[in-house]
């Protein structure tokens, strides 16, 4: 059964007709509906609806995009991303200061129906468990950003991902940007932050006791790792491959409702490390920002160290407006409204 949500004409910001590039909203509205292209591709091929029956076209044609190549999973066949590419040739005489991406990688998120539901919730506990970058989906990924890449040039290639999407999208800027020096331009949505919801609680004073004690075990935690690795004759490597200092210049855009709890933690996140200097333990914050107690542990086992999901830098966009339930406050579709309430604030790791 076709759900309005699916239809762009009904629920897609149809009324952006002229386009800015410089426009923080335009850009986060486009990006958003391509991410919803590929909710609606999938939706497309499972109940066969093809020609004109089929929905998703609109989401990128409306922008004057096309869809290149399709993103497959190898397991379950489905369509769990896609390329678009900006119909219009290259380069752009019409188009001052920031131009369209010649490409847009994008990736959904977990489609909770049968058909669908396996694999993507495996894939979540993937995410869970800290080995995404494992998966097929990350490598299918990974393998087409370096194939666009290596055609457009990195200034020419956005990523975009909503939920498990942003997870992929963010795992490849990461690798990017650790790997070759290259930044892309990144629109994270909804992303998941593996933790405890600290951001859920109202006691303010409460809220910051638990996230200070938790800084302190989790510094104190990787302090006493990296002195054992330092007597291991690691520690002047480990100190020259961090990817806090690598990934440091890299800066997604990350969108965040605080009513949804599984991103939610990323105010928190960013927020207390800036507490964290003003009371004076700057260097705690710091440390602490960079490991989780499982990347330790994970570490400790000689497996795959990294928390994947903690990044040093961010332009971080929350929408403080209300909302009915966790299915709105998660969902892709609040991304494009136009009488959203915003907190806007850069960090940037130094």
């Amino acid at each position: 059964m076709t759900s309005e949500r699916e239809i762009f004409g009904l629920t897609g910001p149809s009324f952006l007709t002229a386009i800015d590039w410089n426009n923080s909203y335009h850009k986060r509205s486009i990006a958003a509906s391509l991410v919803q292209g590929v909710y609606i591709l999938e939706r497309d091929r499972q109940e066969k609806r093809q020609g004109p029956q089929a929905l998703a076209p609109p989401w990128w044609q409306h922008f004057n995009f096309k869809l290149n190549q399709l993103l497959i999973d190898d397991h379950d066949l489905s369509y769990f991303g896609a390329i678009y590419e900006f119909n219009v040739p290259y380069p752009y005489p019409n188009y001052t200061n920031q131009r369209p991406p010649q490409y847009l990688i994008a990736f959904r998120g977990t489609i909770n129906k049968p058909g669908n539901r396996a694999q993507d919730l495996k894939l979540d506990l993937h995410c869970i468990i800290n080995n995404l970058q494992d998966s097929r989906r990350f490598k299918i990924g990974i393998e087409s950003a370096q194939n666009v890449i290596s055609r457009a040039g990195q200034c020419n290639v956005w990523l975009a991902g909503h939920s498990l999407g942003s997870s992929i999208a963010l795992l490849i800027g990461r690798h990017m940007a650790k790997n070759t020096g290259i930044h892309l331009e990144t629109y994270l949505f909804n992303p998941p932050f593996v933790s405890v919801p600290i951001e859920k609680i109202k006691n303010e004073k409460v809220k910051l006791g638990l996230r200070f004690a938790n800084s302190v075990l989790t510094a104190g935690v990787a302090a006493a790792a990296a002195a054992a690795a330092k007597r291991g004759g690691g520690g002047s490597k480990a100190q020259a491959n961090d990817p806090f200092i690598v990934l440091s210049s890299w800066i997604p855009y990350l969108f965040i409702n605080p009513n949804d709890p599984i991103c939610s933690e990323y105010v928190g996140y960013f927020e207390h490390r800036e507490k964290m200097e003003k009371i004076g333990a700057g260097k705690i914050g710091k440390l602490a920002t960079k490991h989780s107690i499982w990347s330790i542990v994970s570490s400790a086992m000689g497996k795959n160290s990294e928390a994947t999901h903690l990044i040093p830098s961010a332009y971080l966009s929350i929408n403080c407006s209300s909302c009915n339930d966790y299915k709105e406050a998660h969902g892709i579709h609040q991304w494009w409204k136009l009488d959203l309430e915003f907190k806007y604030k850069l960090y940037q790791y130094k």
